[in-house]
């Protein structure tokens, strides 16, 4: 068992060398991971918390980290993927990969905030789509010498994308538990990384994920099984 903490990117510190504090202090007292989540307004239940106070960017937040820490793992709990470009956002994923010597994990997520949806331009009704494509071409980039992907979104062939990650793949962890979460991280996950799910359902869903890959043909012997939860 692996023990992580949350970086309080989305508390609202307005020092954010405070926020930065918090990477160092969890290795040194040997947690070995530490985690970012991801909104970008301050609305909905967000704005009833932080009010106007700051919510920092994640990926930006882990890049820091990079440099200050050594040894922990550095992941996102969660992104929401239909709010980043793909091809973007493989590029500094592995850029942050190279420069922590391979620690990057990325936990991802569909979104549920309408109002950001709405400020992006993007159609809710498309997150589960949006979501998987983010990763297949996300994986694709990593992957292949010359990556080649066709879609009604995205399109490109014989460009050679750098740089690599140092892990052969950055490893995928699929947050939710709703059904399309579970056929997710059944088809594309590398691991499954839910909140606010109880004991007895997180084995339940376990289960049906590890059958879901089965019946695909997918091994998933080698997935992560993750959870966050909330401690007082």
């Amino acid at each position: 068992v692996k023990f992580g903490v949350t970086i309080p990117n989305n508390w609202g510190i307005e020092d954010p060398q405070q926020v930065l504090e918090f990477g160092p202090l969890a290795e040194s007292l040997s947690y070995n991971s530490v985690w970012v989540m991801d909104h970008l307004f301050n609305t909905g239940y967000i704005r009833e918390r932080l009010e106007d106070k700051p919510y920092y960017h994640p990926m930006a937040t882990l890049s820091f980290l990079a440099a200050t820490t050594s040894k922990v793992s550095l992941g996102t709990s969660v992104l929401v993927l239909p709010y980043h470009n793909p091809v973007e956002l493989a590029k500094y994923a592995a850029t942050l990969d190279q420069i922590s010597g391979g620690r990057v994990t990325l936990g991802v997520g569909v979104g549920a905030m309408t109002e950001e949806f709405d400020a992006l331009g993007i159609s809710m009704r498309e997150r589960g789509s949006l979501t998987n494509e983010c990763i297949d071409i996300m994986k694709e980039l990593w992957s292949n010498h010359l990556p080649k992907y066709q879609s009604k979104r995205w399109d490109f062939s014989d460009l050679y994308f750098s740089p690599k990650p140092v892990q052969p793949s950055i490893p995928i962890w699929v947050g939710g538990s709703s059904p399309g979460a579970i056929k997710r991280t059944a088809l594309q996950g590398d691991g499954w990384h839910p909140t606010g799910i109880s004991a007895e359902g997180y084995a339940v869903t376990k289960q049906e994920i590890i059958q879901a890959a089965t019946n695909a043909g997918r091994d998933s012997s080698n997935m992560t099984w993750s959870t966050r939860v909330e401690v007082e």
